[in-house]
Formats: structure tokens, C-alpha cells, sequence
């Protein structure tokens, strides 16, 4: 088990295993060749280097360029002075050798190449999975902040505004942003139910309130994370100046699922009438940006009931 694994680290480039070791392979390798090589003569005694071509390749692939070039150059001189037949050392062989070497040279230097290759990728791999190990702790710490900073202005509005009708209201709000930054965490990287995420979305402003329609559906993880924000976005400003924001206004929620194809409608009605529709902001922009990854788009209408928004995008398959 010890060889093998020596073998695989050199082959895969992970080690060099110990020069003992790389020469005892390489001669295990010539001799495995020369083994072949009186085998074909029985044949063809007149094939003097071809056998050894393997033997260089992994030698040079398990050991390294030096021992590579050793077994070339051993393999030349054996394909010289030994024979199996009846055949004599002409020019005709040592030109046969020269290019031989040639070829040997060719194979060490894709051998070499393909090795520097694997190296540099691996390096990029683990430079990669070190900053995607930062990027989730950073990501885990601010999450932490956002939080208690959630936390510290929820008690301090409590103690100010506790004793106030405009409390409820504000406590409603509150609890659905910390709701969303908390369904955002959870859902990054595993994804959750459609039905789920709207109902952590939308539960802070009253069940009585609004109405799903729609069969159950897996949200992928970065669908998950795009959906939130849109839902939230549409939530913050039913709750400012849509259905949410009037005690008679209602909110269907409704989505359909057609091969990979995700539509789902957002249907406001009884809230107040929209009269003016200001300059698109930062909640517009990403509105209509935060689907195109997927294949999608949103369309937002003010109509006279409330507002009216669709979503179309592609599911991803995992």
C-alpha cells in the first residue's frame, strides 16, 4: 500500500516520491520493457527502441525530469548493445536512435508540462476553497452584527414607542426584516420551499391577510436567495403604501409551474390608490435585474386596486 500510494502521489504530482524509490521503478520499468522487447523479437527482431517508449513515459510521470531522462537515455543504450535476433549495429540504428531521443524528449516535456499544469491548478483549487472558507466566516460574522444590531434597535424603539398605537405597526416591520435576513441565511446554499419562503416573508404582516395559491415547489439556493429579496421588496412597500399599509387591503399570492418555467403573480387589492410613480430606485432596479440570471423577468403595472406584479424565471434542475 505504501508503494501504490508513492505511485499515485507521484503521478498525480502531489509528491515526488524519494530518488531510491523513482530509480527502483524506472529500472522495474526497463526491465519490464526489455522483457517485452525479446518477446516482439521473436517477431520483428529488428524493433530496437519502441518497447522502451512506455517505460520512459512513466518513469518520467511517477519520478520526475531527471529520472525521466535517465530512462531515455539508458533505454537508448540498451536498444543498441542488446539484441535478440540475428542483427547487426548499422547507422541505420543510431539514427533510429537520435530520433528515439527526440521522441523521448517530447514525451518528458508534455510529461513536465501536464504536471506544472496539474499544480497550478491545484493551487488555484485550494486558493479558491480558502477564500470561499473566508468569504462564508465574513459572511457568518456580519450576518451576527446585522442581527444584534436588529436586536439593539428593535429595544430601543420598544422603549420609546412601546406605549403608542404606531408600535404595532413598527414592531410588524421590524420582525419581517429580521425574519428575511434570517430566511436568507438558512436558505443560502440548501434552498427551501416556495410556500416557505413566502409564508417567513409575508407571516410578520397576518395570515388573514393574504392567500397562496400554488403547488409545492424546491427553490434551488440562488433562486431561493433572488426570490427573497423581490418578496421582501414587494413586502416592504405593501406595507408602506399597498394593501399591507390599509385594514381592509389583501394580497393573493399565486404560482404555476410549466416545464422549467416558474410564473408567479403578486395581486394587491384594497389598499390605496396609487396616484404618483416616483423615479425607479435602488427596490425598481432590483426588481428587474434580480431574476435575469435565470432566464427571467418582472413586470411591475399600479393599477387602480393595488399593484400588480409578475415573475417569470427558469428552475434550475439542481
Amino acid at each position: 500500500m505504501k508503494l501504490l500510494d508513492e505511485i499515485r502521489q507521484g503521478w498525480h504530482g502531489i509528491a515526488q516520491p524519494s530518488p531510491l524509490f523513482s530509480s527502483g521503478f524506472a529500472v522495474s520499468c526497463l526491465a519490464l520493457a526489455t522483457a517485452a522487447r525479446w518477446g516482439i523479437a521473436q517477431i520483428r527482431p529488428d524493433i530496437f527502441f519502441t518497447p522502451y517508449l512506455p517505460a520512459v513515459f512513466f518513469a518520467a510521470a511517477v519520478g520526475n525530469l531527471r529520472v525521466g531522462i535517465v530512462t531515455a537515455i539508458a533505454s537508448g543504450v540498451l536498444g543498441v548493445s542488446v539484441d535478440f535476433g540475428n542483427t547487426t549495429v548499422d547507422t541505420a540504428r543510431f539514427a533510429l536512435l537520435l530520433i528515439y531521443w527526440v521522441v523521448c524528449g517530447l514525451t518528458i516535456w508534455g510529461v513536465e508540462h501536464y504536471r506544472s499544469m496539474v499544480r497550478q491548478q491545484r493551487q488555484i483549487s485550494k486558493q479558491l476553497i480558502q477564500e470561499e472558507e473566508y468569504r462564508k466566516l465574513v459572511v457568518e460574522e456580519l450576518q451576527h452584527r446585522l442581527k444584534n444590531k436588529l436586536s439593539t434597535i428593535h429595544a430601543v424603539l420598544h422603549q420609546v414607542l412601546g406605549n403608542l398605537p404606531v408600535w404595532g405597526s413598527v414592531d410588524r416591520r421590524l420582525r419581517s426584516l429580521s425574519a428575511t435576513d434570517d430566511l436568507i441565511a438558512r436558505v443560502d446554499g440548501r434552498g427551501c420551499d416556495i410556500r416557505d419562503l413566502l409564508m417567513s416573508e409575508l407571516g410578520p404582516y397576518g395570515h388573514v391577510r393574504f392567500s397562496l395559491n400554488g403547488e409545492p415547489l424546491f427553490l434551488p439556493a440562488k433562486l431561493a436567495v433572488s426570490l427573497a429579496l423581490i418578496l421582501h421588496e414587494l413586502a416592504t412597500n405593501a406595507a408602506k403604501y399597498g394593501a399591507f399599509s390599509s385594514s381592509r387591503g389583501l394580497l393573493q399570492v399565486s404560482w404555476t409551474v410549466s416545464d422549467d418555467r416558474l410564473n408567479l403573480t403578486w395581486d394587491e387589492t384594497e389598499g390605496p390608490a396609487v396616484e404618483h410613480v416616483g423615479a425607479a430606485g435602488f427596490g425598481t432596479r432590483l426588481l428587474q435585474s434580480a431574476l435575469l440570471a435565470f432566464d427571467g423577468k418582472t413586470e411591475l403595472a399600479f393599477l387602480k386596486t393595488g399593484v400588480h406584479c409578475t415573475m417569470q424565471c427558469r428552475v434550475p434542475k439542481s
